[in-house]
């Protein structure tokens, strides 16, 4: 509420109309009596702040009959107008990029997929000597934005705001992509000047498993947590740090890149960010899972290794049997459960150092391959991290399901666009 002053009639009817549009997107739809309650307004000063609101395009009525418990018959109801604003979240992986728009309440109303253009396309000439063009990856982004607004019914310039998951992480000092080697077209050196010239609206790029934890936070597993640690796995390993309710993101951006953990158990491998591989993703990684399997005699499901890891795993909890679980299960399970109890040990390996450096209330464990091993897995991993930590976090599994990621975009860009919508002071 910058040019105002604390207490002046203005900042109070901002503080008003603020506390009510939150009431409305927490509860849905709210009778005038009911927000004056809830705020303690008078009922003129209600009636007074929702025309206001309803001027504004913010908030819209709709008359509703009595019934029991309900208002008399000319009481009116009222809910954020979803036209308000609408923002659109964007995932991306090395295969594909996965687009979607919500509106103003959180409602996704579009969603839209593209192919991620491949490592010959992303490698075509910028037309400066030794840069990389970032026009295909560009092209593919406001073609997944453009096919998600398309969906909902709006052109790209409605939105308010595009928030993108990437794996890897932008250094803030550069501009440039860490930690995402096999990303093809995502290292231009001009690739974010390039989005922002390309799409009439903010952009912000953050690290995928970062927006998953933003998911967990605001809707999941670690709502009315501020201190925990999510952990990732599909194609990849990677960690989100939540201390003190905000993202810790390091120096460079890449904090969380737990993959690159040396650990034991696993080799010592140097030259890891040239290598896009390290210590901990050796020893617990989707591709060491398959290889694993097949020491064990099982034959691994063909596809990519995050898939094909995540396949693995609901099959070994399905033929493994629920004693694969339980405390002091031992032995039991044959090679499948032989496969979940070393799944287990090595990402408890990791997990112990990350509980001894940050010593968090709550982990988190998301992402297909974790998910697939579900409840079975997560007991296994807790046995063995009581056995390997100091302090005993809770270990829960995510539950926000379907695209964490994307979901992740979409809450992290309604936030900052809700501050600034919500803002009636402006």
């Amino acid at each position: 509420m910058a040019g105002t002053t604390p207490g002046t009639p203005r900042v109070l009817r901002a503080m008003n109309d603020r506390a009510a549009l939150e009431l409305l997107l927490a509860h849905g739809s709210l009778s005038r009596g009911r927000i004056g309650r809830l705020t303690g307004l008078s009922k003129p000063t209600a009636s007074q702040l929702l025309a206001r609101l309803e001027a504004a395009g913010l908030v819209r009525a709709r008359a509703t009959g009595a019934g029991e418990g309900r208002p008399g018959p000319n009481a009116r109801l009222y809910s954020l107008d979803p036209a308000a604003a609408h923002v659109a979240g964007l995932d991306v992986t090395a295969t594909r990029i996965r687009a979607a728009v919500a509106d103003i309440t959180g409602r996704t109303v579009g969603s839209f997929e593209v192919p991620a253009p491949g490592r010959s396309a992303a490698s075509e000439p910028s037309g400066a000597p030794g840069r990389r063009s970032a026009e295909p990856v560009v092209r593919q982004v406001v073609a997944a934005v453009d096919g998600a607004a398309e969906a909902a019914g709006l052109a790209r310039s409605a939105l308010h705001r595009v928030v993108i998951g990437t794996p890897g992480a932008f250094d803030p000092r550069t501009g440039r992509l860490r930690y995402a080697s096999h990303l093809p077209g995502w290292h231009s050196p001009g690739l974010l000047e390039e989005l922002a010239a390309a799409l009439p609206v903010p952009v912000e790029c953050d690290n995928d498993v970062n927006l998953a934890a933003v998911a967990e936070h605001r809707l999941g597993a670690a709502r009315g947590h501020d201190d925990f640690v999510l952990l990732w796995n599909e194609q990849g390993l990677g960690a989100a740090l939540v201390l003190g309710g905000r993202l810790h993101r390091g120096w460079t951006g890449g904090a969380g890149e737990v993959g690159f953990l040396p650990v034991p158990g696993a080799p010592l491998l140097r030259r890891v960010a040239r290598a896009n591989r390290g210590g901990f993703q050796e020893l617990a990684g989707a591709r060491t899972l398959l290889r694993t399997a097949r020491e064990l005699g099982i034959e691994p499901p063909a596809g990519r290794d995050g898939e094909a890891a995540a396949k693995l795993l609901a099959r070994a909890v399905e033929r493994s049997g629920p004693e694969a679980g339980q405390d002091g299960g031992g032995q039991d399970g044959g090679p499948y459960g032989e496969l979940l109890r070393r799944a287990a040990t090595g990402l408890a390996t990791g997990l112990a150092a990350l509980v001894a450096v940050l010593d968090p209330e709550l982990i988190v464990l998301s992402g297909g391959v974790l998910a697939a091993g579900g409840e079975v897995l997560r007991t296994l991993v807790r046995q063995e991290l009581d056995e390997l930590a100091a302090s005993r976090p809770r270990l829960v599994l995510g539950t926000v399901t379907g695209h964490p990621v994307l979901s992740g975009a979409l809450e992290s860009a309604l936030a900052t666009t809700r501050d600034e919508v919500f803002d009636t002071s402006r």
